[in-house]
């Protein structure tokens, strides 16, 4: 879609949404540590680069970035930096051992691979070396992109118990302003959920803004709107240009000459191939030519271009004012389901500004007064159905008892274990740690689109009964095995250091403060 350049009303809002669940020390093919170095690789590398590379021309101000702190938290750890090194290497092995086969077309693939992973391996080694945190710093000190935070270990909110929910949050703020040096206002709210009354717990833990679906707020996201009697501000996304980039059966990803992610060179664990066709079995796909796929970048980046200046111009004359047009994604479509979408989100947004449309963030679309009445919100999430069916629906029913369960337990135990102004308890924290890593939104999640299913049950059951162990030896006074059994659940699952169960007591009595006022 072509588009004139002269300058169009409003404002244009891209918003990434970064996470991955715990997968250190939880297996790793063909579900668990592989697709964090794969994200790692194939995503948070080049996305990092094109901020790097933005900020370094000047620009600012030009996208919302979410890093939840689950994933921030194997972003910094020393385990999964090395097995990251190792898994990095371990690709130019493989490529070189394509490079040098008989075979033409894999010779070819070899050598390209190999390019990538020594590209990779010295942006890695360059820049990754001290974890995610010193990245983090540079994008917020730089101001290219506005940082969100979010809680604790990716919960589905709705369903979780309100104190754990409070402390989730409060925590996963202050877990945010220790990796990357200032506490976020904004929020992505894990899979966009929503219940009644959340609003408050948001300004009570000082949030400005967060992220809902188009159809929470009826599909109007043209301004962002006040939840109830809150200042919060509720950002929707606009899901008919979202939508050009990823829906459920159609977007760029698809076209026929972008690489395949599902096709594989068994023999190196490379992708030889491109889409092709929708309905062309793996075996007769095309072999993949990045040349080929370079102009079809070009089109798809003019189309989303156009499609937002349209929507910009559109909606402007719906409500008679400059209006606001959000798109939000998963950060991980970018290079790891779709092999050219950084070069695709680069090249977007040094042009939008170009094609006369107004680049920013949540942050400073509040600032700019894209902003209407106050609304109350439904019950919502982004899933399927827009409601709450993918986390509490029949299939995962099981996991909604165990993540109850769990949870009164743990909080129980805190109670009974822990003085808010005594010392503090290793025992209680990793009780927390835990329970937070057993109520993740992930779990269910992977259930009920049937995506490595058995995995998910196996790890909410695995950090359950981590739990109820620690409590169980914890409450029977056993010293010393609930100390031995802390230090062993520690070993692989030793994320959020600073998680401390006193603070179950202080962020809900400071909770009950503001909320009073």
């Amino acid at each position: 879609m072509s588009h004139p350049d002269s300058p169009v009303p409003g404002q244009f809002v891209l918003v990434l949404h970064s996470h991955l669940p715990w997968l250190a020390n939880h297996g790793r093919w063909p579900v668990g540590e592989e697709w964090l170095y794969q994200s790692w690789a194939a995503s948070y590398l080049p996305v990092f680069a094109m901020l790097r590379r933005l900020a370094d021309d000047g620009y600012s101000d030009m996208l919302s970035l979410g890093i939840t702190p689950v994933l921030a938290a194997q972003l910094d750890d020393p385990h999964c930096a090395a097995s990251m090194y190792e898994w990095l290497a371990d690709w130019q092995l493989r490529a070189t051992e394509a490079a040098v086969a008989t075979d033409t077309q894999r010779r070819e693939l070899g050598a390209r691979e190999y390019r990538s992973a020594s590209a990779a391996l010295a942006d890695f080694e360059s820049h990754w070396r001290h974890g995610a945190a010193p990245m983090l710093r540079r994008v917020a000190a730089s101001g290219v992109a506005e940082i969100l935070g979010g809680p604790l270990a990716h919960p589905f909110a709705p369903l979780l118990d309100p104190r754990l929910r409070r402390f989730s949050l409060a925590e996963g703020l202050a877990d945010a302003a220790l990796r990357c040096g200032t506490r976020p206002r904004g929020i992505w709210a894990p899979e966009c959920a929503f219940a009644p009354g959340m609003e408050a717990e948001y300004a009570a833990a000082g949030v400005g803004h967060f992220m809902v679906d188009g159809p929470t707020l009826h599909g109007d996201t043209a301004l962002a709107r006040p939840v109830g009697d809150t200042d919060v501000l509720a950002f929707g996304r606009d899901l008919s240009v979202s939508y050009r980039v990823w829906s459920p059966k159609s977007g760029y990803p698809g076209h026929p000459a972008y690489r395949d992610f599902h096709t594989y060179d068994h023999a190196t664990g490379l992708k030889p191939a491109r889409v092709t066709g929708k309905t062309v079995a793996a075996k007769d796909k095309k072999p993949y030519d990045p040349q080929r796929a370079d102009p079809v970048i070009d089109r798809h980046v003019d189309d989303f271009i156009g499609h937002v200046r349209h929507r910009l111009v559109e909606e402007s004359a719906r409500i008679g004012r400059p209006a606001l047009v959000v798109a939000a994604f998963d950060t991980e479509l970018f290079g790891h389901w779709w092999h050219e979408g950084p070069i695709w989100l680069e090249r977007l947004l040094r042009r939008l500004p170009e094609a006369g449309v107004r680049v920013g963030t949540l942050a400073s679309a509040a600032a700019n007064g894209h902003t209407g009445a106050a609304v109350g919100l439904p019950p919502s999430s982004w899933g399927s159905g827009k409601d709450w069916r993918v986390w509490e629906g029949p299939q995962v029913s099981h996991l909604v008892q165990l993540n109850a369960e769990v949870s009164a337990t743990a909080l129980d135990a805190v109670d009974k274990l822990v003085d808010p102004r005594g010392g503090r308890s290793r025992v209680a924290d990793q009780i927390v740690r835990e329970t937070l890593l057993t109520v993740s939104s992930d779990w269910p999640f992977m259930v009920s689109k049937d995506t490595a299913a058995d995995y998910a049950v196996r790890r909410a059951h695995t950090h359950a009964h981590a739990t109820r162990e620690l409590v169980d030896a914890a409450l029977r006074s056993h010293v010393g095995q609930a100390e031995q059994l802390r230090r062993n659940w520690s070993r692989a699952d030793n994320l959020f250091a600073d998680l401390d169960a006193r603070r179950l007591h202080t962020t809900e009595a400071l909770s009950t403060r503001r909320r009073s006022h």
